[in-house]
């Protein structure tokens, strides 16, 4: 015994295989496992080891033959589990997690490491808790053995066994598990072992994710974690402590009494002197630092006492960071991301937004990037700081990298007014000129709705709407073509119209109609429109280059084009109908035209051969009718959605089964007074009990008044004493894409027939009732003429992608202010509406009331109906916001739209 006494005093230090020479009884145990285990190694052939093994695995030349290394390995290890191999167990393990970590099956090794795990010997254990957290979950049934294990061992007194069995529990608790060994937990919590104390602290993270019921177990012990001068344990302290906040609001006010100490513990961080323990480049623990700030934000949001503390010390670290290395940066990005989300002071964001100013001069990408990336999410809070690093981010848009251009092209857009809309204009349409084809589509949107909502003048709106479509060609949104004929349209100045129809037309001859097909339509519909300013050399302005175009190179133009095989048929449509309006607008060239317009009668496009068809009509039998049927379209009215600096508040109406409920949404004031506040667009709609994100989208509506409600006789052969026919209903002109080749059709349909339109051809669900006298006249049908109350005219409301809606309506019998609406929904296509839902909105002078539907499916060709029961009190004119959604052939499809039409009758 006098050989151990070297150890007498420190032996509960030793490993347990040395510990045992103190005990004789153990030392003759020890002598027969060493003598059982020699025993073993000369009767069985010594395994191949780790590193042998890796080393064959990576000499294989292709996957082949490593799978038949892997296999060779893999049948040897089963045969020793097989024979109950105690002494190369472990070695054996190790080489399975090995081949496990390289995507092969391992699972039959999962009884071995628990027999590893109840080995006496540390490094059997080691290698048994490695395996447990790689190759058990909860879904196996071994998973259930080892919860034995892991309570024997956390009462070990060695830390480094307790310190497995914390990590394996964090890594595979299951929340029953989890719920049996957590006061095992938070007792090791309290423990004076600083190892043991980090340790347990972070298997207790992983608790609270995983079963957050259990938050109130460890909430008095975690609190004394921030008193602690142990960094490991400080910075477990606060990452447990962080969680619990976002996951409870009571423990979120709870811990916001720790803020003086987070901040003590954080001025210490800074005021201290070099730790080489803890420091990295210069920096103090930033680690550590970067935790404390993020606390910080979460327990000062929304909170003006605990921010008003934590305002110094966030002055001081903004200012006292050391910005040369990548340490100091990302501690300047937490800070800056804790002062925009408290409610701190106007000079402390000012001096973040700078920090993020500076960070867009900085040489790294990443940096660069995170940057506009938080003045993205940051730029509402303080638009004025932000713009003046406006030179900087417009910068970023010529940066190589697309991630960066990206974000900075968001956050320019962001940046736009009224007072800067020219300059940045100027700098994003350079930009999407140069940009990559991916970028097309989202930059030329944003400009148009940004032009739309800032410009100056019409003359600047329209210059821009044509250089977008110009740079953009065939990128831009869908409703592009209708914005840009609505604002010419619309606009009321000859000299505006006639300057537009030169640059199209430059654009057109130019020979840009190929690559950029938008612009086509839109300059086929203005010079259709406005061909005789085009070639009237009165309207020439200063900064016309190519002249006044003639009449024959116009419709030579038109030739080419038409006869283009690389146009759509859309284009030719507008295109064809173009030119047969030109025919009224010039004085010479109706041969050649006629001659154009009659080679598409026998075109192999149905649309365009009907068209050539019936536009060759009126050069024929009808040619007194056709500068009648031709002339200059009205202008259209235009509905743009702006910001307004008050809010008014209106009453969403969904209805989901029996259940109708209302709530109430702020929206944005209209420019135009007859246009419908945006009621649904950008909104929080409630479907189903979930709470929808409504994307803003804006609708623009032709909008027809009360004294339009009869046909023009253009034929001159129509007895007014017929029944009056309703005006069409305007849908959105985006939806339509401004289809007046439709009309035309129509009318020459009506032509050639000589026959009075009937309602079906205006979308009317039934024929309407015959009378000698005004259909709109008060009290025409009376309840001694007709016993059944009388449907006004129908009006559709939506005809877009095989969908059609029309809403039809009576007074109602029991109360003289309320209308009963009828909305009937038509399934045109081949394919079953499944999952169909009707939402609608009124303002809030309204009450509406929506009745069960039908049904939410719409089989093909079938329909869906629903009441709406609206009570106007002030007898205002009705304006209804309309939202649809359905699946179709596993697709989602929304659509939304507003009418405004309805006749004020229904309330008399």
């Amino acid at each position: 015994m006098d050989m151990y006494q070297v150890y007498e005093q420190d032996w509960s230090i030793l490993p347990p295989e040395h510990n045992r020479r103190f005990n004789p009884a153990f030392n003759i145990a020890t002598i027969k496992q060493v003598v059982n285990e020699a025993i073993e190694r000369v009767r069985m052939p010594t395994p191949t080891r780790l590193r042998d093994l890796i080393r064959q695995i990576r000499a294989a030349r292709t996957a082949a033959e490593e799978r038949t290394v892997v296999n060779k390995e893999c049948a040897y290890i089963r045969s020793t589990f097989r024979e109950e191999d105690s002494v190369w167990r472990c070695r054996n393990i190790a080489k399975l997690l090995y081949i496990h970590m390289l995507g092969y099956q391992a699972h039959f090794g999962q009884l071995e490491c628990l027999k590893l795990i109840a080995s006496s010997r540390f490094t059997d254990k080691r290698i048994g808790y490695l395996g447990a957290m790689l190759l058990l979950d909860e879904r196996q049934d071994v998973h259930l053995l080892i919860t034995n294990c892991l309570k024997n061992d956390l009462n070990s007194s060695t830390q480094f066994v307790v310190g497995l069995a914390l990590c394996t529990l964090g890594a595979i608790a299951s929340p029953e598990m989890a719920r049996d060994l957590a006061s095992e937990v938070e007792r090791l919590i309290k423990s004076p072992n600083a190892y043991i104390k980090k340790k347990a602290a972070l298997c207790a993270f992983r608790i609270i994710r995983r079963v957050p019921d259990l938050m109130e177990i460890f909430l008095p012990a975690t609190r004394s974690l921030l008193t602690e001068k142990n960094h490991g344990v400080l910075i477990t302290g606060v990452t447990l402590i962080t969680e619990m906040c976002e996951n409870s609001a009571d423990t979120l006010n709870h811990f916001k009494k720790i803020v003086p100490n987070l901040v003590r513990i954080l001025k210490n961080l800074i005021l201290a002197g070099y730790s080489p323990e803890h420091d990295v480049s210069g920096v103090s623990d930033p680690f550590l630092q970067v935790k404390i700030l993020r606390l910080l934000r979460i327990l000062g949001k929304n909170d003006a006492e605990a921010s008003e503390a934590m305002n110094d010390i966030l002055a001081q670290v903004a200012t006292n960071t050391e910005t040369s290395k990548n340490v100091g940066n990302t501690i300047l990005y937490e800070t800056v991301l804790s002062i925009m989300d408290i409610k701190s002071e106007s000079s402390l964001r000012v001096l973040a937004i700078n920090i993020l100013g500076r960070f867009l001069l900085n040489n790294d990408k990443n940096i660069r990037y995170v940057a506009l990336n938080t003045l993205l999410r940051t730029v509402h809070v303080d638009t004025s700081a932000v713009q003046r690093h406006r030179t900087t981010i417009l910068e970023c848009l010529k940066d190589p990298d697309i991630s960066i251009r990206r974000r900075a092209m968001e956050l320019s857009f962001a940046l736009v007014n009224a007072q800067n809309v020219k300059t940045m204009m100027k700098e994003l349409l350079s930009f999407l000129d140069r940009s990559d084809p991916d970028f097309k589509a989202q930059c030329s949107s944003a400009i148009v709705l940004s032009a739309e909502k800032y410009a100056p003048n019409k003359r600047w709106h329209l210059d821009t709407l044509l250089k977008v479509l110009i740079a953009a060609g065939n990128y831009v949104r869908d409703d592009m073509v209708s914005c840009t004929i609505q604002l010419v349209s619309g606009c009321g100045d000859t000299s505006l119209q006639a300057r537009a129809a030169r640059r199209l037309w430059g654009a057109l001859s130019g020979g840009l109609a190929a690559e950029k097909q938008p612009l086509a339509q839109c300059a086929a519909w203005i010079i259709g429109e406005y061909g005789d300013m085009l070639v009237d050399p009165a309207t020439t302005d200063d900064e016309d280059e190519a002249g006044t175009p003639t009449e024959g190179e116009i419709v030579d133009v038109y030739q080419k084009l038409l006869w283009s095989t690389q146009l759509s048929i859309t284009t030719k449509q507008y295109l064809l109908l173009s030119l047969t309006k030109l025919s009224t607008r010039f004085t010479h060239g109706d041969e050649k035209t006629r001659q154009i317009i009659d080679t598409f009668g026998s075109h192999l496009n149905v649309e365009l051969q009907q068209r050539g068809v019936e536009f060759s009509q009126l050069f024929k039998r009808h040619a007194p009718l056709r500068a009648a049927l031709l002339e200059r379209m009205p202008p259209l009215e235009m509905s743009s959605q702006i910001n307004g600096e008050g809010n008014d508040e209106i009453n969403v109406i969904h209805c989901n089964g029996d259940d109708v409920s209302t709530t109430n949404s702020p929206v944005h004031r209209i420019q135009d007074e007859n246009s419908l506040l945006d009621l649904l667009g950008g909104t929080d709609i409630i479907s189903n009990g979930e709470t929808l994100q409504t994307p803003t989208k804006t609708v623009d509506a032709n909008v027809t008044t009360n004294n339009q409600q009869y046909l023009l006789d253009l034929l001159g052969e129509l007895d007014l004493s017929a029944p009056s026919i309703p005006s069409i209903t305007s849908n959105s002109l985006d939806q339509n894409h401004m289809d007046i080749m439709a009309n035309s059709n129509m009318t020459a349909n009506l032509v050639n027939n000589n026959i009075a339109p009937t309602p079906q051809l205006f979308g009317m669900s039934s024929p309407m009732p015959h009378n000698n006298s005004n259909y709109l006249v008060d009290g025409l049908f009376s309840s001694n003429i007709l016993e059944t109350p009388v449907e006004l005219p129908s009006i559709t409301a939506l005809n877009k992608g095989g969908l059609k809606i029309l809403f039809t309506w009576e007074k109602s019998k029991e109360q003289m202010d309320t209308a009963n609406i009828t909305m009937t929904a038509y399934n045109s296509l081949s394919s079953t509406m499944s999952e169909f839902l009707f939402q609608a909105a009124v303002p809030r002078t309204f009450q509406i009331q929506m009745l069960s539907p039908s049904g939410a499916v719409i089989p093909s060709q079938g329909q869906v109906t629903q009441v709406l029961k609206v009570t106007n009190t002030s007898k205002a004119a009705l304006r209804l916001r309309i939202k649809v959604s359905y699946s179709v052939d596993g697709a989602t499809v929304l659509e939304q739209t507003e009418v405004n039409n309805f006749n004020m009758d229904m309330w008399n």
